[in-house]
């Protein structure tokens, strides 16, 4: 089955699955840039955002960073390698990973990030790593934030029936300052709070965890609300 025919029919399953299960609501769609390559930013508080903004971005080049731990499943291994997929070893500096990420991205292709490198067990935003800062650095592209609301523990509630509201903001893409050489893990470090801060802002109160009271999340929420 070729990459087209399977992302078409992942996609299409996916959205049939959204639409019967849960209320999806989603805004700012027409932020999402329909060329180019850029880095798709999102908090991580399950499974779920991971098909979600696969199908919400609505590119064929989409693919993602995937902990080489869940090649244990076979249907999740046959399902990320048919999606094309970047498995990475979360235990060590993947080079090979990396390379192929930055590659991928200046190739005009869509990467998909969640910064905090593992699911949040509190349903609020972690310390991110820089990881995401160094290939936006490498690889000279955009953020493109997509903060997700009200996925933190949705397999109970639909279990029980319930169709939980699940929302997605998505922010304007944002450039980050280059990191220099010599300040490389503080400007490293810098960059990745930009990002995460984007993220805070366009997340409820609730899900802004270790950034809720960053001053940059503060001076975001102020231009939000003078708009």
């Amino acid at each position: 089955m070729s990459h087209r025919i399977f992302h078409n029919l992942f996609c299409c399953v996916f959205r049939v699955l959204f639409f019967l299960l849960t209320r999806l609501r989603v805004y700012g769609r027409e932020n999402i840039p329909r060329k180019g390559g850029y880095i798709a930013a999102a908090n991580h508080l399950s499974i779920i955002e991971v098909p979600l903004a696969y199908c919400l971005l609505k590119r064929y080049d989409v693919t993602g960073l995937i902990a080489k731990k869940h090649q244990k499943n076979p249907f999740f291994r046959f399902m990320i390698n048919a999606l094309d997929g970047i498995w990475l070893n979360r235990e060590e500096i993947d080079t090979r990973a990396l390379k192929a990420a930055r590659d991928h991205l200046k190739g005009g292709g869509v990467l998909g990030v969640a910064p905090e490198g593992t699911r949040s067990d509190t349903g609020a935003l972690l310390q991110a790593k820089t990881g995401i800062a160094f290939l936006a650095d490498q690889a000279d592209v955009p953020i493109l934030p997509v903060a997700v609301s009200g996925t933190w523990q949705i397999t109970s509630e639909i279990l029980t029936f319930r169709r939980p509201v699940i929302k997605v903001n998505v922010g304007e893409p944002f450039s980050l300052p280059k990191v220099d050489r010599k300040e490389r893990d503080k400007d490293l470090r810098r960059n990745t709070d930009e990002i995460m801060c984007q993220l805070a802002a366009l997340l409820p109160p609730e899900n802004r965890g270790v950034y809720a009271n960053h001053p940059r999340v503060l001076e975001l929420l102020q231009l939000q609300a003078n708009h």
